[in-house]
């Protein structure tokens, strides 16, 4: 596949990504951020967010399954999460850590079990999602073509 395939076909990937809600405009603001002197920024930040997200969801697991539900502790770990989903500009993972903070406040298990499972699902969206638009943008510089402006 050539530059301008290439280059076409990741403006209309970034394009549906913010139609369907995956990013929000943050993700632009981090990507302006990018220039010579650090080519790999957002990659770097989103590296960032995704071993950080991991690691919270395995904590947030951990909590939910035990005997004693400590929710501020878990409210701790969502309010973590929605801040770097946030400042990613994952909009879904944000959203869903919205309503996972509502069932903390009011000690519901089972909505907060529920809200896990959407959290762990937009999570692992939004992964894919952007793996496979770094590969693109990857695949664009490999070619010597570069990546549209934000």
């Amino acid at each position: 596949m050539d530059a301008l395939q290439l280059r076409k076909q990741l403006i209309e990937y970034t394009a549906e990504l913010f139609s369907e809600g995956f990013l929000d405009e943050q993700f632009t603001q981090l990507q302006q951020l990018q220039d010579e002197t650090n080519p790999n920024f957002v990659v770097e930040v989103v590296s960032l967010f995704f071993q950080d997200s991991e690691r919270l969801l395995n904590e947030l697991a951990k909590s939910l399954s035990q005997q004693e539900i400590d929710f501020k502790k878990i409210d701790a770990y969502v309010h973590q999460l929605k801040g770097s989903s946030s400042s990613v500009g994952a909009h879904r993972v944000q959203r869903s850590c919205i309503s996972f903070r509502d069932f903390c406040n009011a000690k519901n298990i089972e909505g907060c079990l529920e809200c896990l499972q959407k959290v762990k699902q937009e999570y692992s969206l939004i992964k894919d999602k952007l793996e496979t638009f770094f590969d693109l943008e990857q695949r664009l510089s490999a070619t010597g073509g570069s990546p549209p402006l934000p």
